[in-house]
This record gives structure tokens, sequence and C-alpha cells, in this order.
């Protein structure tokens, strides 16, 4: 389905469980810190609006979005998280560089998470453009931080059988 005209931060019609109680941790990209720190505020609202604690959120921050994986694993020795979201954005440029990041680091966050067993949500934004990322950082396509929060409270009760 094509996001031309479409807020993806819509979450009418889905049950999003209640996340007291859970510890989630927030890894950051710095490059495209603009972006990233508002997929960072998306994130933050959406968990503090479905009822994570603040003490409950551990934001962290890596320089680029290839560190997010390790970044992930960092938090996920920590045994009271109970999940991740991985914030980042790579835009296409003119070299290959975008094709070896974006891979690299899909992959590494699916590992990361098959690894400790725990949700590990890929909010990696892979625009062409710089406009397409202000788009879906709090633009007219909505927010992709929102988007990750939302996703890893649904796997955490997913995985506590909620």
């Amino acid at each position: 389905m094509s996001s031309a005209d479409k807020n993806l931060s819509n979450f009418e019609g889905s049950e999003i469980p209640n996340g007291k109680g859970m510890r989630i941790g927030i890894v950051v990209a710095e490059w495209n810190i603009s972006i990233t720190g508002a997929l960072r505020d998306g994130a933050i609202k959406t968990l503090l609006d479905n009822g994570v604690s603040e003490n409950d959120i551990v934001v962290k921050y890596v320089p680029g979005s290839f560190e997010l994986t390790l970044g992930a694993q960092f938090l996920c020795d920590d045994k009271s998280i109970d999940g991740v979201i991985t914030l980042g954005c790579v835009i296409q440029g003119e070299t290959r560089h975008f094709d070896f990041i974006c891979d690299a680091v899909a992959h590494g966050v699916t590992n990361v998470s098959i690894k400790y067993n725990k949700p590990v949500v890929f909010g990696v934004l892979t625009p062409n453009t710089q406009e397409q990322a202000e788009d879906r950082a709090g633009g007219k396509h909505g927010n992709k931080g929102d988007e990750a929060a939302v996703t890893v409270l649904k796997m955490i009760a997913l995985k506590k059988g909620m």
C-alpha cells in the first residue's frame, strides 16, 4: 500500500497494550539528529501516553545508524529491559553506502532480537530525500517513532501473554 497520502501513525481500531511496568530502551542515532530527535520525541510521548513510566524509559545515543545494533545489544544485556526501539535515518545518497548501512542495520536488529529473545524494533527511516524524512518524523505521514513505540508495546505484551 502506498503511503503517499496516508498518515502511518493512525492507530484507530488497533488495541495498544498498557505499558505499565514495562521497561523500554531507546537507541537513537545522532546522525541526522533533527530527524532522529523527532522520532525519539514521538516514541517517548507514545510510551508515556500508553502507561510506561518516565523512569522506565532508558534513552541512549550512538553516533550513527550503523551503531544502532550494538547499542541495542548493550541495552538488551540489561535483564530489566523488556524491549528496545532503534531510531535512525539513512537518506539515499549518490553512492551504495545507503544500501550497505540499511542492510546491515536491518539484519543486525533482527539478530539482536533473536539472540536476546526480546523485541528490538527497527525504527530506521530509509527515505530518498530530507523532505521524505521530515514527512515521516512528525510530518504529513506521521511519526515512525510513534509506530516503533506501539510495536514494542505490542511485542512485549505478546511475549508476556498479555
